[in-house]
């Protein structure tokens, strides 16, 4: 079964809902129109090998469960399927009658701690990301091995690349030795030094990703001592590919719009992350999940730039510990009953069935 097929037999449709900013009371102009459902397999599909668990178009911002991966992830206590499953219903656009027999509070547990707010913390994280990388760009050139390299100078240190020029040297003329006991450390050599031969060079080329040794005759004194901090090179590398990576595949059009706030943090981002918090506190005082956020202006001033992004993840902190003492001391169970999801599961499917 496909996405389309779906759509055309809307009597396997369990539940359709709005979903996304309109159903979290968030939307603003611009914002898109999400949809998510759940959905009765055929049964002949069922049995056989053509089996979907979830079926998306082709933007994925229409998303549709088959019944058993829905409650599947109930007992998982998904933050996406526990707002799915309460949904206002204004925004329930077509419900069948055997979704009354699951109930959100028969699923809620102390779980949620770790879902909704440890989704939050994930945003967190990607949320100081962002702010390092709006912060600390990389250069559109790439740095290479020799600007990481320094030569032991004037009784302190200066950048290889510098020295060279100062000596009038290249990289190609010179020749490097290990110096023994010290790590990274080597003796360096001048091709003027040698009556016969050729060094070969400190890298091999631009692309080099470590330096390289030559052979050096016996006799000879260095003329410099030359550091190549490999650490930092190797954390360099990594922290360039990432950016670049991050680069190509961001969303230009809400990159555009952090920069326009000023405060260098993904502000849609972190106003999710302050919602999944307030919802998962929610669960624990309250029993219950609250997808219509009566907290919209809170949200949208976070959406709005209107936080610095230390202050925020000094209120991050703090909520986290209120959260953590709320789990510790609700009446909530630790964890869903599976068994009693399965028994709805095929209490569900019998009766769909049989029609």
């Amino acid at each position: 079964m496909t996405y389309n097929e779906l759509k055309r037999q809307k009597q396997l449709i369990l539940l359709d809902c709005i979903s996304g900013s309109t159903a979290y009371n968030l939307n603003v102009a611009g914002s898109d129109v999400d949809r998510k459902g759940v959905f009765m397999m055929p049964q002949k599909q069922l049995y056989g090998f053509n089996r979907q668990e979830q079926l998306a178009n082709d933007t994925n911002d229409e998303v549709y469960f088959e019944i058993g991966r829905f409650l599947e992830l109930l007992t998982k206590n998904n933050p996406n399927i526990l707002e799915l499953l309460s949904t206002p219903k204004e925004f329930i656009t077509r419900r069948h009658p055997l979704m009354d027999l699951i109930k959100p509070e028969d699923f809620l547990s102390k779980l949620c701690l770790d879902t909704f707010a440890g989704y939050a913390q994930t945003q967190v994280r990607k949320a100081r990301g962002l702010n390092k990388k709006i912060n600390k760009p990389q250069g559109a050139e790439r740095k290479s091995v020799l600007d990481f390299c320094f030569v032991v100078y004037n009784n302190g240190s200066v950048p290889l690349k510098e020295w060279l020029r100062e000596m009038n040297y290249t990289q190609e003329e010179c020749g490097l030795i290990n110096l023994d006991h010290f790590r990274d450390v080597y003796l360096l050599y001048h091709q003027s030094q040698l009556s016969n031969g050729f060094f070969r060079g400190i890298v091999s080329g631009p692309d080099a990703d470590d330096v390289q040794l030559s052979p050096v005759p016996k006799g000879i004194v260095n003329i410099a001592v030359m550091n190549f901090n490999k650490d930092g090179y190797s954390v360099y590398c990594r922290e360039y590919r990432e950016y670049r990576e991050w680069e190509e595949k961001r969303n230009e059009a809400r990159y555009q719009s952090t920069l326009s706030h000023g405060k260098s943090y993904d502000a849609k981002n972190m106003m999710h992350t302050f919602r999944l918090l307030n919802m998962a506190g929610e669960i624990a005082q309250h029993g219950q999940v609250i997808v219509k956020r009566p907290d919209r202006g809170f949200l949208l001033s976070i959406r709005n730039g209107q936080f610095e992004f230390n202050e925020l993840m000094l209120m991050i902190d703090e909520k986290m510990e209120e959260i953590k003492e709320l789990y510790r001391n609700c009446a909530l169970p630790e964890r869903p009953d599976v068994q009693i999801a399965e028994q709805l599961l095929v209490e569900i499917r019998e009766k769909f069935y049989l029609g």
